[in-house]
């Protein structure tokens, strides 16, 4: 689990996550909604909730991703390349 808060200045990201499983695919082969599936699958097996927000690195979206089967996608430079960042998310108070 990881611990975090990825909020940016001027309300620029409308959610927060503060616990959640940093998953590691480099299987570029596979296009990213599968492969955040296959991350999410394991997330609820493990935790028993399906995640709801996954912040992966700029790089890894070539076309704007919004959603990826009911998961929220959002770009975050401190996300390393090929490593999805999963959880629940929650309003920014």
């Amino acid at each position: 689990m990881v611990l975090a808060h990825f909020l940016q200045q001027e309300g620029v990201w409308r959610m927060r996550m503060d616990i959640g499983m940093l998953w590691f695919d480099n299987n570029t082969k596979v296009e990213l909604p599968v492969r955040i599936q296959q991350a999410a699958a394991y997330y609820q097996k493990k935790y028993g909730r399906k995640p709801t927000l996954c912040f992966v690195h700029p790089s890894m979206l070539s076309d704007p991703l919004e959603k990826a089967e009911g998961i929220e996608v959002k770009p975050h430079q401190m996300v390393l390349p090929n490593h999805l960042w999963l959880g629940v998310g929650e309003p920014a108070a």
